[in-house]
């Protein structure tokens, strides 16, 4: 049984290169999305009385710490449209958290002989 699973661990399957395209997918995605987020954070935010966003780096610093962690340590967006992005920011690490979780899930289940 144990060589069994270590032969597992070796073996490059359809299921192993799905995950993997699954996953360079969310990543690609993602990196798209942070680079849009900061640039209408810096556009939208760097003028508002009382922001801490100055430069593009802190606008690229907040859309990135939004979707890694749905937080910040800086103030919330104080514009309108900030807020409208920071929303879909969160919205959108929640729905790759989901997505990735459900193409382990499917990965680990796929391999597994004894489900179904």
């Amino acid at each position: 049984m144990i060589r069994e699973e270590f032969r597992r661990l070796l073996t490059w399957e359809e299921r192993h290169r799905r995950l993997l395209s699954r996953l360079l997918i969310a990543l690609s995605l993602t990196l798209v999305v942070d680079a849009i987020g900061a640039v209408l954070a810096w556009t939208l935010e760097r003028h508002a009385r009382g922001t801490e966003i100055h430069s593009f780096g802190d606008a690229l610093f907040f859309s990135t710490v939004q979707l890694l962690t749905i937080s910040s340590q800086l103030k919330n967006p104080l514009t309108a449209g900030g807020r409208i992005v920071d929303v879909a920011l969160q919205a959108w690490a929640i729905v790759v958290v989901a997505s990735l979780g459900g193409s382990f899930a499917a990965f680990f289940l796929s391999g597994d002989g004894s489900a179904g």
